[in-house]
């Protein structure tokens, strides 16, 4: 299961890093609030929040692959 979590998290990697240690310029996600980081990805998916590419990104994933996703990043070391 975390192997599936890893394979939908690289897929992030483009514009927040390897393992969520962003390049200068984009957000972070090693590290952050489980919570947070699944609300924000929830706020997207439902048009909520303003994002470039982010609304079409999170609508890949169904609510339950965002929450996995968000304990992969905050698990991460910072």
């Amino acid at each position: 299961e975390l192997n599936q979590v890893k394979v939908w998290a690289a897929a992030c990697a483009n514009c927040h890093g390897t393992n969520g240690k962003a390049q200068e310029g984009m957000e972070s996600l090693a590290g952050k609030s489980e919570e947070d980081l699944y609300k924000k990805l929830i706020a997207f998916k439902t048009g909520k929040a303003p994002a470039t590419i982010m609304h079409q990104l999170s609508k890949g994933y169904t609510d339950e692959q965002l929450k996995q996703m968000s304990a992969y990043f905050a698990a991460q070391p910072k």
